[in-house]
């Protein structure tokens, strides 16, 4: 396995409340990985194009940029398109939330109080995912370089069979 698929995947978690933040990083912590915290969509935004995340936790509601106009703008961009998003909201949500939320393409939605085992089974199944593509990426990259590889050996071989 390479150094990069070796790394530590980081989890964003984006919420305006500095308790929810607090609650998250101890949900989380035990995944052994690296969390990194933004207090409003842009600075999530910000986050997301500095560095590479396995998964996007997202509060829905804070104040300047909600959640759904985050998630909506990760989704937008080819650097941040493909990580996935879990939505997070109060017991006092509108119906239509997690309706919203998957239409916009988040990955999942959960209600406030979750369960804790929950949200890291469920954090846990996308760093898998995100490991998973990182390996597949590295082979990738190696086949194509051995490819090249043979190739010039191929085109070695010709010339020296042209030559005799």
């Amino acid at each position: 396995m390479s150094a990069a698929t070796c790394e530590k995947a980081g989890i964003l978690i984006v919420d305006d409340m500095e308790e929810n933040l607090i609650a998250l990083e101890a949900v989380l912590g035990p995944l052994d990985q690296q969390l990194v915290r933004a207090r409003s969509g842009e600075e999530a935004l910000k986050a997301m194009l500095r560095q590479d995340f396995a998964v996007v936790l997202l509060d829905v509601l804070m104040p300047g940029m909600d959640g759904f106009e985050t998630a909506a703008n990760i989704k937008r961009l080819d650097q941040t398109k493909d990580v996935p998003i879990i939505l997070l909201t109060g017991t006092d949500a509108d119906s239509d939330y997690a309706y919203r939320g998957y239409a916009i393409g988040a990955a999942d939605f959960l209600t406030k109080p979750f369960d804790p085992w929950l949200l890291r089974t469920k954090v846990n199944v996308f760093l898998e995912m995100h490991r998973k593509n990182r390996e597949l990426e590295a082979r990738t990259e190696h086949l194509a370089d051995r490819v090249e590889e043979l190739e010039r050996t191929v085109d070695g071989l010709r010339k020296y069979g042209a030559e005799s």
